[in-house]
Formats: C-alpha cells, sequence, structure tokens
C-alpha cells in the first residue's frame, strides 16, 4: 500500500498508483471523485513510504505515525477541524500523535498536511499502514 500511495506536489490530496508508462504515471484520487489523472517528468511525485517526520532522536516514518494516530482514534476520522485549527489545537494532536516530535522543525502546515493525509487514507478504507514484517522486525 504505501508505496502505491502517492502525493504529488502542487496538487491537493493522496493518489493511487495505478500504472507506469514512459515518462508518466497514471494515478486516481484516493477521495470521492477518483479522478484519474497523469503525472508526468515534471510533477514531484513522492511516495508516503519516503515521507518521515523530525523527532528529538531522528526521523520517525510516516506510516508510523498514521498507525499511531488509527490505534488512538479507533479507526475513525479525526475530529479536528483542520481549517479551523489555532496553533495549539494542532500541536495538541502532533503531541499525542508523536510526543517527541521536533517542535522547532515541524510547522503547523507540516501537521495540517498529516491530519488531512489520515483522514484520506482513513475514508478511502485504508486500515493497515504499516507492514506486518516491519512490526515483527522491531521485536
Amino acid at each position: 500500500m504505501k508505496d502505491t500511495i502517492l502525493s504529488i506536489a502542487g496538487r491537493p490530496g493522496l493518489y493511487k498508483l495505478l500504472q507506469r508508462g514512459r515518462g508518466m504515471l497514471i494515478v486516481e484520487a484516493l477521495d470521492e471523485t477518483k479522478k484519474r489523472i497523469t503525472a508526468g517528468d515534471r510533477d514531484r511525485v513522492t511516495s508516503l513510504n519516503d515521507v518521515s517526520m523530525y523527532t528529538d532522536d531522528g526521523d520517525v516514518p510516516l506510516m508510523t505515525i498514521f498507525e499511531g494516530i488509527f490505534k488512538m482514534q479507533a479507526g475513525q476520522p479525526l475530529s479536528l477541524d483542520i481549517k479551523k485549527a489555532t496553533k495549539e489545537e494542532l500541536a495538541d494532536f502532533m503531541a499525542s500523535a508523536l510526543p517527541e516530535y521536533d517542535r522547532d522543525r515541524v510547522h503547523p502546515s507540516d501537521m495540517k498536511k498529516l491530519a488531512q493525509w489520515y483522514n484520506i487514507l482513513v475514508k478511502a478504507g485504508y486500515t493497515e499502514f504499516a507492514d506486518p514484517e516491519d512490526e515483527t522486525e522491531k521485536e
């Protein structure tokens, strides 16, 4: 899952990789529209597998954070109104999701994006964020 979910710079939301072509990707929006678009060589495409957040001890993969939020929210979308949330509300959310996050390097816009992406994934039916083999390696 995490290798096929993409973020495209300049375009809102998340996308699922459908097919690779020469010099382009065919992706589908994870929202209700399910709109299919192409992403070319010039688009900055990032797999969620490659994204992490700063902590005081290093970086934590985004999928690990999503797994923690999923357990904390009992599989439900966040009730936080992301567009109207204050910096304090975002900081409280972030502290509950990732207590050791780097308060100097993680900005409110990063916190909003984390919350938005989590809600998109949960509403699209994704419930497994961390690979089972990743979990067994930790033990």
